[in-house]
């Protein structure tokens, strides 16, 4: 009696002990969430976010580690540095989901690269700068128009094409001082550039306080960073004709690196073209598709811009993201 008394006690031990558990390579591992319809605002990316804490933690809903992570992934498109953050921890620790390092340190740069410490932290842990592509949670999400390429003026040809009377007919922004519009205007032919991109980049980087300067460091009218000014031989951040000069200078450097396209030219106005071209588009930071979205909105969302082909050497991620395209578009 006694014999079987004990067996019953320790049958659920046994079965429990020979129950296989999961190793690493067997733990899920999250697909892509679906493509977004229309435009996602940041709101429904922060909720996004919070439902994947949620989720993760199984606060209030009951714990799904998977679907978390397709939450944080669908937030770190758009560019949620905590969502970025989080999924990577989700990847480093394997909790719930596979572990994959190299994707974690992906996301773990991209949240740095907005100013979180921690991520910083955990990237240098892990021995600093990211190998290979970035993974899909990090790529341009399918809401961001493809890129999109201008024609180079005319040889010989002055000022902007005929072909582009639209970014003549755009309203300038009616705060510019009237100093300021009139010498943007004068400048704008030499440098190949619409009086009304030049004003809307100025209106967002300083609202046309020559003395402006961000925590970054930016100074002047176009926001220059030092290594920028330098570039561009300026050696007085604080003069305006120097900044705006220096600025216009940039502007159409990215415009020719880029071939003509408008959007891929702000983004890297904001955060480098190294950052353009690593991320094959806008760069998942929100400060970057904000500043974004703000600039196409004040030029009426004209994409292409007319560019000076001798000014730059087209990106390489051009050829890339054409190619990706023509195969999607050949299936």
């Amino acid at each position: 009696m006694r014999t079987l008394l004990l067996a019953l006690l320790l049958a659920p031990l046994t079965a429990l002990a020979q129950t296989p558990s999961l190793t690493l390579e067997q733990l899920p591992r999250p697909t892509m969430p679906p493509g977004e319809r229309g435009p996602v605002v940041p709101a429904q990316v922060e909720r996004w976010r919070q439902e994947a804490k949620a989720l993760e933690y199984g606060d209030g809903v009951k714990r799904d580690e998977v679907a978390a992570a397709k939450l944080y992934c669908r937030a770190a498109r758009y560019g949620d540095a905590e969502a970025q953050y989080s999924l990577g921890w989700m990847l480093t620790n394997a909790r719930g989901i596979q572990r994959n390092d190299a994707e974690a340190a992906h996301m773990f740069a991209a949240a740095a690269e907005q100013g979180m410490q921690q991520a910083q932290n955990m990237l240098d842990s892990m021995g600093g700068t990211p190998l290979g592509d970035p993974p899909p949670c990090l790529r341009p999400p399918e809401t961001d128009p493809p890129v999109a390429v201008a024609q180079p003026p005319a040889r010989g040809a002055k000022g902007l094409p005929s072909a582009t009377s639209l970014w003549a007919t755009l309203p300038l922004p009616e705060r510019a001082p009237p100093a300021i519009v009139n010498y943007v205007k004068l400048l704008a032919p030499e440098y190949q550039l619409a009086p009304a991109l030049v004003l809307a980049v100025m209106a967002q980087e300083s609202n046309f306080d020559p003395l402006a300067e961000s925590p970054k460091k930016a100074q002047g009218l176009m926001q220059l960073m030092p290594d920028t000014a330098a570039r561009f031989r300026v050696t007085r951040l604080t003069d305006p004709s120097q900044n705006i000069r220096a600025g216009m200078a940039y502007l159409r450097w990215l415009l020719a690196y880029f071939e003509g396209d408008v959007m891929l030219a702000l983004a890297a106005y904001n955060a480098g073209e190294r950052a353009v071209d690593r991320y094959l588009g806008v760069p998942p930071y929100a400060e970057t598709r904000l500043y974004v979205r703000k600039i196409m909105a004040a030029v009426g969302g004209q994409r292409l811009h007319p560019f000076d082909a001798k000014a730059a050497p087209a990106s390489p991620m051009l050829q890339r993201v054409k190619a990706a395209m023509q195969a999607i578009q050949s299936r």
